[in-house]
């Protein structure tokens, strides 16, 4: 039997020579591919096919799809959560501050009131007193438990908390005074009041300006255009118009019903995000030009009500001893003229914001009350000016045509009229939140639903390629 050769053939035994001098002789090994470029050849490759494209097709379409509604669940969730804050933290937080205002200058008049009536308080007048100052203190609590005391909402309410017990103890001072006849009772009401005026009510004020610019955004930040996911909308149901045109021009079928699925459901979902967020704009606009608006003229036209009311009672307190800064006229007498300018404008601009007669009604009311008080105050201080004390008192303080009778006409009238008006906020406010509920999980479903359907209309077309 004959063997080859060990070594092979002469010309396998013999080693390769360089075919120039220098030429190395080693083969040189072919270079790696990467993952990424064999992806890319293999999508290229099945792109120059049909069912390659329509798998790409398909692919894409479910992907638009999905997108457009996570866009669309993520804004409206938050618009809906903005709506939410204007319904039941940041309109309630301004309403409080307002209210927090209102008892802390209804206070500071029956205070004034309490000790024009002398050694014996109304009790009547002591215990709205109370009720005032207890109203104030619980709001304060509620309001620094949702408020961040690093904030400027923070800061006043702690200037409150700080301010109230230093104003009740004057007083208690005062009218421990009173009761013993001592002329030092007057002088202690006056400094309560200076407290009062000139450092509570301005720091109130700051806080209600503080929590109703915080309404004014979240009112703002629900009211915002998702343009963002009308935009996700038009181009995915752009791209499922396209593809059945293309599908009916490749086949000559009118329908594909993944397809029509696909887009039926992408559009319910644009109408619906494009018709809901149109509604819940319009009522967040409406609670704000509306409510919110006319809550804030009444509430500065019932403010400015309390502290005339308060410059009128001390009038007759101070007896002409606290004059202007030019020393030509009594301080508090100028004070209330200036509040009952200021309280006319304001319930002349309430009367043109009231959309119906429930809330011009009150307004009306308040108007002719204004006048009577008006007409009954200038009697009152003719009386005053003829050196008869007491009768002007009884004027003032008296339990028939007084003064004080005519000013709880007003603010009778104006807590109506802000009751109105706060339910109309609630409602359209409500209403506006109300038309962006289910949207976000309603997205999410129809967005499964329409990818689903579009991946089950382009199978339907690679199944006629097997």
């Amino acid at each position: 039997m004959t063997y080859p050769p060990i070594g092979g053939s002469q010309a396998e035994r013999t080693p390769a020579q360089p075919s120039a001098p220098g030429e190395l002789s080693a083969p040189v090994p072919a270079q790696r591919r990467g993952a990424w470029t064999g992806r890319t050849e293999r999508l290229r490759a099945a792109a120059t096919t049909e069912p390659g494209r329509l798998q790409i097709i398909g692919a894409v379409l479910a992907l638009l799809v999905v997108a457009f509604g996570a866009v669309t669940a993520l804004e409206i969730s938050d618009r809906a959560a903005a709506a939410d804050d204007v319904v039941s933290r940041s309109q309630p937080l301004s309403a409080d501050a307002a209210d927090v205002y209102r008892s802390l200058a209804d206070a500071d008049t029956m205070a004034a009131s309490g000790f024009l009536a002398g050694a014996q308080e109304p009790r009547d007048v002591h215990e709205q007193y109370e009720k005032d100052i207890k109203d104030a203190s619980r709001l304060l609590v509620s309001a620094a438990a949702n408020t961040d005391s690093t904030t400027t909402s923070g800061h006043e309410i702690t200037t409150l908390n700080e301010l109230l017990p230093v104003y009740t103890g004057l007083i208690e001072r005062a009218r421990a005074n009173n009761r013993q006849g001592l002329p030092l009772g007057g002088a202690y009401l006056r400094y309560a009041n200076q407290k009062m005026t000139d450092e509570m009510l301005p720091a109130a004020e700051r806080l209600y300006v503080a929590e109703t610019g915080r309404l004014g955004r979240d009112s703002a930040d629900a009211r915002r255009f998702p343009y963002l996911s009308l935009l996700t909308g038009i181009v995915a149901l752009g791209a499922l118009v396209w593809m059945q045109r293309r599908n009916y021009r490749r086949t000559n079928r009118v329908f594909n019903h993944g397809l029509l699925a696909a887009t039926a459901a992408t559009t319910v979902l644009l109408l619906w995000l494009a018709v809901g967020h149109t509604v819940a704009r319009t009522e967040v606009r409406a609670a704000m030009a509306h409510g919110q608006e006319s809550l804030d003229v009444l509430n500065n036209a019932r403010i400015n009500s309390l502290k005339a009311r308060a410059n009128e009672n001390l009038t007759l307190v101070a007896r002409g001893a606290v004059l202007t800064a030019d020393g030509t006229g009594d301080k508090y007498e100028t004070d209330y003229t200036s509040g009952m300018k200021a309280l006319d404008a304001q319930l002349k601009r309430a009367e043109k914001l009231a959309d119906d007669f429930r809330g011009s009604e009150p307004v009306a009311k308040a108007i002719t009350s204004v006048s009577e008080w008006q007409d009954r105050h200038r009697k009152a201080r003719a009386t005053d000016d003829q050196g008869d004390y007491e009768g002007a008192l009884v004027q003032i303080i008296g339990t028939r045509d007084s003064t004080g009778q005519s000013f709880q006409r007003v603010d009778s009238a104006l807590e109506k009229a802000l009751a109105v008006e706060q339910d109309e906020f609630t409602r359209s406010a409500a209403d506006g939140r109300g038309a962006l509920g289910g949207l976000p999980v309603g997205a999410g479903a129809l967005a499964v639903l329409g990818a689903a359907a579009a991946v089950l209309g382009v199978n339907r077309r690679l199944s006629e390629y097997r």
